[in-house]
C-alpha cells in the first residue's frame, strides 16, 4: 500500500485531471442578493505535509496540513487540514479538507473557507470544493460559490465561481 502522501498526490492529480474535477456546483445563494456569477482564476501552488497515519485492515486513514499560495485574480494564501482513506484496492480512496482563504478577491479584502470532498472508485473519479455557507468575512461577507481545479503541465489552477451581496 502506498504512503498516504504519495497516495493523497495520486488522489489530487488523478482527481484534478479528470473531467468530473472540473463539475460545477451552483452556489448557494444569499437571501435577497442578486444571483449573478463572477469568476477569479489563476494558478496556485500547494504544500501537504503529513500529520498522523492509521493503518488499520482494509484502509489507512491519514491526516495532512496544507498550505497554499493564490495568484491571480485571488491573491490569497490558504490553510487547512485534510483526511484521507486510501483502500487496499489500488484506485480507491477518499479526501475531505476545510481550509481557510485570506486575501483579496478582485481587490476586495477578507477570507473565507472551503470544504473539499473528493472520491476514486476504479475510473470513477469526483470532485467538490464549495464556500463554506456565511464564512466570509471583511469585504468578502456573504461571499457564495464553488470553485474548481484544474492540473494543466503540472501546474494547478483554480476557477472560483462565486456571488456576493449586493454585486
Amino acid at each position: 500500500m502506498s504512503s498516504p502522501p504519495v497516495l493523497v498526490l495520486a488522489l489530487l492529480a488523478t482527481l484534478t485531471l479528470s473531467p468530473i474535477a472540473a463539475a460545477q456546483t451552483v452556489p448557494i445563494s444569499t437571501p435577497g442578493a442578486p444571483a449573478m456569477t463572477h469568476h477569479a482564476r489563476g494558478p496556485f501552488e500547494v504544500k501537504m505535509a503529513p500529520q498522523d497515519q492509521d493503518v488499520g485492515e482494509g484502509s489507512t486513514l491519514g491526516r495532512m496540513s496544507l498550505d497554499k499560495t493564490f495568484h491571480g485574480d485571488l491573491e490569497a494564501t490558504g490553510k487547512g487540514q485534510m483526511l484521507t482513506a486510501g483502500a487496499d484496492t489500488p484506485g480507491s480512496a477518499v479526501y475531505v479538507a476545510i481550509e481557510r482563504v485570506t486575501g483579496t478577491l478582485h481587490g476586495k479584502a477578507g477570507s473565507f473557507a472551503l470544504v473539499h470532498q473528493g472520491v476514486m472508485r476504479g475510473a470513477e473519479r469526483s470532485l467538490k470544493v464549495d464556500i463554506v455557507p456565511d464564512s466570509g468575512g471583511g469585504a468578502l461577507k456573504g461571499i457564495a460559490g464553488s470553485l474548481s481545479i484544474e492540473i494543466v503541465d503540472g501546474k494547478h489552477l483554480y476557477d472560483l465561481q462565486y456571488t456576493l451581496p449586493g454585486q
